[in-house]
């Protein structure tokens, strides 16, 4: 038995994959330097992951006094 089914029925993830490496491969190269370069998520994460210890010290200290 052949296979009838069209383009519709099997899609090509190879061509996906080509697809989307030229979309990511047009990024302007400002925008990458930009995103290296950036501290600021990585500073917020860290003084949020402190802020989270400082206050369940706290807790845990008001709770054994």
């Amino acid at each position: 038995m052949a296979n009838t089914q069209g383009p519709q029925g099997n899609p090509d993830p190879a061509g996906s994959t080509q697809m989307f490496r030229a979309f990511v491969d047009e990024a302007p190269q400002g925008t990458r330097q930009q995103a290296s370069g950036s501290t600021g998520p990585r500073v917020g994460v860290i003084l949020g992951v402190v802020a989270a210890v400082v206050i369940v010290a706290a807790v845990a200290w008001l709770a054994l006094k």
